[in-house]
């Protein structure tokens, strides 16, 4: 899953983001604060995402965790690339933490902790 929403994340690919969403996503964010509106949170990566900045994976940083009875618990480290500025040598790599819930054999995010 974490390919599929940052695959839709990296082209601006809306539709297939917000279905990655749960209804009730908490996002925290350490500089941004927290939200809780997935509205909201897509209309932000449109105007400050979408065709801006692309998200790297640290190859082999995720780890996934079952969480009986509600889905998974998937942690890793990545970093974003602003793609209106020069790519840096050496970018600053973030934490991040991220619960899925399998809705009926739909997997979603329902929260996000993000730590850079």
């Amino acid at each position: 899953m974490d390919s599929v929403l940052f695959g839709a994340y990296n082209v601006c690919n809306l539709p297939t983001m917000a279905d990655c969403f749960s209804e009730d996503i908490e996002f925290y964010h350490d500089k941004g604060g927290l939200m809780t509106n997935k509205d909201s949170i897509m209309a932000a990566t449109k105007k400050y995402i979408c065709g801006k900045v692309t998200r790297v994976l640290v190859p082999g940083s995720i780890e996934v965790y079952p969480i009986a009875n509600y889905g998974a618990i998937e942690m890793g480290q990545h970093y974003f690339i602003n793609n209106q500025e020069p790519k840096p040598d050496h970018p600053s790599v973030g934490k991040f933490v991220h619960t899925w819930k399998n809705e009926d054999g739909k997997w979603r995010l329902t929260r996000v902790i993000s730590l850079h």
